[in-house]
């Protein structure tokens, strides 16, 4: 298993655990956060770009995959607002490896993995075409106007999903 911690920062050598900002979670533990393999083409975007992804697996219903995918060899879909096209063309991110070991899952449908011990990157990559990213990893890139319609669906459906940074999201139509 690889394990990654994606950044716009590339001079980072160590992470430390940081005291996590979501409600749902300890506040008196700090966290490193990293992100699978399987789920790195949610977080191939700039930080704060709205977006939603979601992917197909065993549990997908056949109508979930003809209704969301283009295509079946499509598995994977990033969709992100039009207004981020300029923003996301022009980031550069940075990869950052881990080795798995003093990690633990923490949501394994999200691919989120946390360690409570400082963790030093095993390697560093940097991406410099995000869109080019997520086409060699068979993700098909979606750019919509607005963002809510499609993150209401993809509620109700058999997928994996992740919606993130819709504080950033244009208003609902």
């Amino acid at each position: 298993m690889r394990l990654f911690h994606v950044s716009e920062d590339g001079n980072i050598d160590i992470f430390n655990p940081r005291i996590p900002k979501r409600e749902d979670l300890d506040k008196s533990v700090g966290l490193v956060w990293a992100i699978d393999e399987k789920h790195l083409p949610n977080f191939l975007t700039p930080r704060d770009c709205p977006r939603v992804t979601y992917y197909a697996d065993e549990h997908t219903s056949k109508h979930d995959k003809e209704v969301f995918f283009t295509s079946p060899e499509i598995q994977h879909v990033v969709i992100i607002e039009s207004k981020w096209f300029g923003t996301m063309k022009n980031t550069h991110l940075y990869l950052y490896e881990f080795a798995p070991e003093g990690f633990e899952v923490q949501d394994e449908i999200a691919g989120y993995y946390i360690s409570r011990v400082a963790q030093k990157p095993i390697e560093k990559y940097i991406v410099n075409d995000l869109f080019e990213a997520l086409l060699k990893r068979n993700v098909e890139l979606r750019i919509i106007k607005n963002l809510w319609g499609i993150s209401d669906k993809i509620k109700t459906t058999t997928l994996n999903w992740s919606i993130c940074r819709m504080g950033y999201a244009q208003p609902r139509l």
